[in-house]
């Protein structure tokens, strides 16, 4: 069991960048963000059993992450539920300075706004995903990707700037 539990922190540690982008994707304010991460983490070690190792643990852990996600914003009630058997010692560090903050603060603001695909396909993008791994974990063509993702990226570009922020 310590194996698995050491094993499970460190690809944590290793791809938490993608847990974090995530809860802010989804979530507005600071404390609900904390508490999607807290809430995805758990659900990836309730769910660290099922990986089978067919597919990368970051691919695997972002479908988790990006169900859990839904179903959180789908809740009356943000409240985690918390285990015992859940590893601790994680934590989120970020180092922005302030104009990088800011610019981030838009960018997420705006993210809010988008659809759940538009927001899946931003995160992608993100991540550097390619135009075809994109359309496989989405279920959808590569050209509908990709034209799928200019207009989400366009559609953050306007909403950035009715923000009052130019980039």
């Amino acid at each position: 069991m310590k194996n698995k539990e050491k094993e499970f922190l460190e690809r944590i540690e290793l791809h938490k960048g993608i847990i974090y982008k995530i809860a802010k994707m989804y979530m507005d304010n600071s404390s609900d963000q904390e508490d999607l991460f807290q809430e995805i983490i758990y659900q990836v070690w309730k769910s660290y059993a099922s990986f089978m190792g067919q597919s990368q643990f970051s691919s695997w852990m972002y479908r988790v992450a990006l169900n859990t996600a839904i179903v959180f914003l789908k809740k009356d009630k943000k409240k985690i539920n918390t285990s015992a058997d859940m590893p601790e010692n994680l934590a989120v560090e970020e180092d922005f300075s302030q104009e990088k903050e800011l610019q981030l603060e838009h960018f997420y603001q705006a993210l809010q706004q988008l659809e759940k695909i538009e927001k899946a396909l931003i995160f992608y993008y993100l991540e550097d995903y390619t135009h075809k791994e994109i359309s496989e974990s989405l279920g959808i063509s590569e050209v509908n990707a990709r034209v799928k993702l200019n207009r989400a990226k366009n559609k953050i570009k306007e909403l950035v700037k009715k923000q009052g922020y130019e980039f």
